[in-house]
């Protein structure tokens, strides 16, 4: 312990500052980075501007070091949670111990004392017995580096890029039971929560504990690559009319899988002094220039440097980049050196392995030690082009909301929790919940429109689902749902008639029994006068107190129309009201084929699932009445009187309609002006509308479409749309999607893992935040969402098998997954 105390250059940790012994100053921040491909050309170039801005602000004789880690981990499933269903506790399963990177990112800033000797290969303060500090720490020194730092700190964050978090005393020296940055950096330990002591050995190859380091480094010009930027196209999700952007250094970031941490250094010296430098070495090489072609073209070299630096007002740095990637397995770390050097190449740059100085630039990279760095392991150049560099972005984050969605990051298909309704409000990104899908046939729609459901449904919300194709039954059996269909066996009912345990007969519950009964009475084309409606309003009021009075009577379109033949006629007699203000027996005779023993009488009279208020998940499945002139329009309208029920009465609770394919349907029966009005008034309710189509055409062919729910829709959600890339112009002006959004959505599906059977999905929220998700599910999941007609066969024969729907998936699951193995 004594050796350790001599050799370790921190002297002690105070004021959220790191104090070394030779009286170096170090600051600390835990850096959160943008996600990984959700940035543009232009946020790319506006970013590196960022980072230029704020280095320039650092004083003489400070050094900048950015420390990204990347840590290779298991994704921890929570099997404790209590409300986990069926499908969510197998989502918990199919998803545990996942493996992933996880990221950390650290910026360190170093302010030297002026006389402080400059370590290099020959000579370095880990060689000295004991270290006694130069010079006494200046007061006066701190303060202004302070006010340096927090200019930095400021840029940084009015960027809008990242955001910085000073890291205090515990977090640099750690606690009893947490290790701090500093004891992480020493024994390589994966989270603050394992405090874990390892031997280091440093002779020959450096290992820390089992772990065995290679350490890869850019500090000779000669290595990098000729032409550097602030991004790189990413050739995986290009396409020929999409150029995809990632950061320029990303190849060494989150894209190189395996345990590495990527050091990004600048040192920043007298500008003045380094001139005089480089003038002198310009001299020299002129003097040398007719002995040799190689001193020629150095001088032309330094002496542009020099042009540039004069002229263009540069600031002159120092850098040095390298990585540091490790493994336990002795055998991995021999294929680290391929993996590194190919990152390299995706940057044009060559990868130099380090010897015998990588003890010396490890030790450099230890917290609050940066001012310990080799100088002649570093290269003369600008900031501009240091911070070209420095790995910009960081994995997908989950969302701090507790209500969301579980998707997939897009690398390695960790899950991620995703609210795309009520945080983006919050954040100002949108201004309604409505949500936007569009996916052909085949693109994986339903099963991204199954899940989202699902989620919402276990999360509270009550949802109203308008279908064509029976996509939902499976998921609708599964959660013991409402599902209402028509078949000659089993045809379509309802009772608009009958009062829940808690209803009223409200204006707005007699408002929608009217307009249903009115078109039935009456065609399209046909007005009905005011006294007609009148009578039909009294009618109702007087039914309902009849109901009240003769508690034995069950209310349904059958008495209602026994009522009217006995009672009501005689109110009208007695009223003196006249045939031609109010027709009763054309109505009757209209509404006949609607009562007992008519063609249509199963369709107002039913006798089960009529709690529809306070139902949480109903399905209208309409693709075998889609076409027909009568029950199609009946049936619409009591769809839009269930959920406008739902929307007014149900307070606090969220309620969510997704319309699929019959929206076409819907807006041609008159619908239209309900679809405009739903849109726009479902976020005062808290509720949100969702439609789905397949077809471009659709949309472009569809006023209402266009104008009412594009419009209104401030969540827009796309799947593969590779079959429309040489049209998407036409579907980028409509739906008023940016160029970074364009390629996003190009990009989709193009490098999908072979090993993992999922579809990727595009959100854009407000056209301010998009990214692009996987939808992995496990195979429960996918049994309950599948439209696939075989597969939804056996899953019947399963369910009738086992007696469940629940039952008979998990047999079948397991099945499918003894197959696969």
């Amino acid at each position: 312990m004594v050796e350790a105390r001599k050799i370790l250059p921190i002297y002690k940790v105070e004021n959220n500052c790191i104090l070394s012994a030779q009286g170096d100053i170090t600051i600390a921040y835990e850096v959160k980075l943008p996600e990984i491909f959700t940035l543009s050309d232009r946020d790319y170039e506006a970013y590196h501007q960022t980072w230029v801005k704020a280095i320039k602000v650092l004083p003489q004789h400070s050094i900048f070091h950015k420390q990204d880690w990347f840590i290779e981990g298991k994704h921890e499933a929570d099997f404790e949670s209590s409300d986990n269903s069926f499908l969510s506790r197998s989502s918990e399963n199919f998803f545990n111990e996942r493996e992933c990177l996880n990221h950390r990112c650290y910026i360190f800033l170093t302010k030297k004392p002026k006389d402080r000797k400059l370590s290099s290969s020959v000579y370095s303060n880990i060689l000295r017995k004991s270290i006694v500090p130069v010079q006494t720490i200046n007061p006066v020194l701190y303060k202004d580096f302070l006010d340096c730092a927090g200019q930095f700190e400021r840029i940084m964050t009015d960027g809008n890029f990242v955001s910085l978090t000073r890291i205090g005393d515990d977090g640099l020296a750690g606690t009893a039971n947490h290790s701090g940055i500093i004891e992480r950096y020493c024994f390589l330990l994966e989270s603050s929560s394992q405090p874990i002591i390892r031997d280091i050995h440093i002779k020959d190859n450096i290992r820390i504990g089992d772990k065995h380091l290679e350490l890869y480094t850019l500090s000779d010009t000669e290595d990098l690559p000729s032409l550097c930027g602030s991004r790189i196209n990413y050739d995986k999700y290009s396409t020929d009319r999409t150029k995809f952007s990632i950061g320029f250094a990303s190849p060494l970031g989150t894209l190189l899988n395996c345990n590495h941490i990527f050091n990004q250094y600048i040192f920043i010296e007298d500008s003045q002094k380094t001139i005089k430098r480089l003038e002198a070495k310009k001299l020299r090489l002129q003097s040398l220039s007719s002995y040799s072609r190689e001193n020629a073209i150095s001088r032309d070299s330094v002496n542009d440097f020099l042009n540039e630096a004069i002229a263009s007002q540069r600031l002159p740095i120092k850098a040095h980049f390298n990585v540091l990637a490790w493994s336990d397995d002795v055998g991995k770390a021999k294929d680290l050196k391929n993996i590194v050097s190919s990152a390299m190449a995706q940057m044009d740059a060559v990868a130099k392995q380090e010897t015998d100085g990588q003890a010396q630039i490890w030790f450099a990279g230890l917290p609050g030690n940066q001012a310990d760095f080799p100088m002649n392991d570093t290269f003369d150049t600008f900031v501009e082009q240091a911070t070209c560099f420095f790995n910009l972005e960081s994995n997908y984050r989950s969302s701090v909301s507790a209500f969301g969605i579980r998707m997939g990051d897009r690398l390695s298909g960790k899950p991620v929790h995703v609210d795309i309704s009520d945080e983006p409000i919050k954040l100002g990104f949108t201004t309604n919940r409505n949500k936007f899908i569009l996916g052909p046939s085949g693109s994986g729609k339903s099963f991204f429109t199954n899940h989202m459901v699902r989620s919402y449904y276990e999360q509270g919300t009550h949802v109203v689902l308008v279908d064509v194709g029976h996509s939902y039954k499976g998921l609708c059996d599964l959660v013991g749902g409402y599902y209402f269909t028509y078949s000659e066996k089993d045809p379509i009912k309802f009772n608009p008639f009958y009062l829940t345990e808690g209803d009223v007969l409200d204006t707005e519950k007699k408002e929608s029994i009217k307009t249903l009964l009115l078109a039935l009475w009456k065609k399209d084309d046909e007005t009905f006068k005011r006294a007609e409606y009148v009578a039909l309003s009294n009618a109702l009021t007087l039914y309902f107190e009849h109901l009240e009075q003769n508690s034995d009577i069950f209310p349904c379109f059958n008495t209602f129309y026994e009522f009217l033949l006995s009672e009501y006629l005689q109110v009208l007699e007695d009223a003196k009201v006249k045939e031609k203000d109010f027709d009763i027996s054309n109505f009757l005779y209209v509404l006949n084929p609607y009562y007992k023993g008519g063609e249509f009488d199963y369709l107002l009279n039913a006798t089960e699932n009529l709690d529809l208020l306070n139902e949480p998940f109903i399905v209208f499945e309409l693709d075998s009445i889609k076409d027909h002139p009568i029950l199609f329009p009946a049936v619409t309208l009591i769809i839009m009187e269930v959920f406008i029920s739902k929307m007014r009465k149900l307070k606090g609770i969220r309620k969510m309609i997704l319309i699929e394919e019959c929206w076409k349907a819907i807006a041609k029966e008159g619908m239209a002006e309900y679809i405009k009005y739903l849109f726009k008034t479902v976020r005062k309710f808290f509720g949100e509308a969702v439609v789905v189509t397949q077809e471009v055409e659709d949309i472009i062919s569809s006023p209402i479409v266009k104008q009412a729910i594009i419009n209104n829709s401030d969540c827009k959600i796309l799947l593969d749309q590779s079959k429309y890339q040489n049209k998407f112009d036409s579907i980028q002006e409509l739906l008023g999607l940016t160029e970074k959004e364009k390629a996003q959505i190009l990009s989709m599906n193009k490098a999908n893992d072979p090993n993992r059977k999922y579809k990727e999905v595009f959100i854009s929220l407000g056209g301010q935040h998009s990214k692009v998700y996987r939808t992995e599910v496990s195979i429960e999941e996918y049994l309950a969402y599948t439209t696939e007609e075989s597969e939804k066969m056996k899953v019947q024969q399963y369910t009738e098998k086992y007696g469940s729907i629940q039952k008979g998936i998990a047999v079948l699951a397991n099945e499918l997954r003894n197959q696969n193995q």
